[in-house]
């Protein structure tokens, strides 16, 4: 697998994202993989199924009428590998690419990329603003409402489940466990972010 460092990973998607939501979500779904490939047993390329993670948006802030179609380009001019480029893509499946996902972290990735906005904006709503004490039964009303969230597809996270070979209710279940465990570390991260903005 051809390999780019995550700071330098980091530093590419910055170049292309500065809107400090696009960067949490960002860094959401590196958190989210990270912890999918320690729990699904690929705990040796937890890394790279983060910077898979980290990079999987880089297009959509400047070029969202181009999702995952201008990502190749943006990708190899970082440096980055043809099999980071595919995993990256093969997110827009049905919806702005052909490239299918193949291997189970892609299938992780298209399912659990739009759970993870339609999870955080959620917890927004809680008095706590967190997910640390969101219960599962709540995420699952909030899914259920198709008003909630709407830009949260739906049919492309039931289809990522699908895909996995899963339940609906697993990935639910999954996910929002991977970002309680991760919401401290990404919040960090984020205020780091938004100093280096005012600096």
């Amino acid at each position: 697998m051809d390999y780019i460092a995550r700071d330098d990973a980091f530093e590419l998607l910055k170049k292309y994202n500065k809107d400090p939501f696009h960067i949490q979500h960002a860094l959401t779904v590196e958190a989210v993989m990270k912890w999918y490939a320690n729990e699904l047993g690929y705990g040796d390329d937890a890394e790279y199924w983060g910077i898979v993670g980290l990079l999987h948006d880089i297009d959509f802030e400047e070029y969202p009428e181009e999702h995952c179609i201008k990502a190749p380009e943006l990708l190899r001019a970082g440096g980055v590998g043809e099999d980071i480029i595919h995993s990256v893509c093969s997110h827009g499946y049905a919806i702005t690419v052909d490239i299918k996902p193949e291997h189970e972290m892609e299938k992780v990735l298209y399912g659990a990329d739009e759970l993870t906005g339609l999870i955080w904006a959620a917890a927004l709503m809680r008095p706590s603003r967190s997910t640390k004490d969101m219960e599962l039964k709540s995420l699952k009303k909030k899914y259920k409402s198709k008003g909630f969230a709407a830009g949260c597809s739906r049919e492309v996270i039931e289809r990522g489940a699908e895909l996995i070979g899963w339940e609906l209710s697993e990935l639910q279940e999954k996910t929002l466990e991977a970002m309680k465990a991760s919401e401290d570390d990404i919040n960090r991260q984020l205020e780091e972010y938004n100093r280096s903005l005012e600096a």
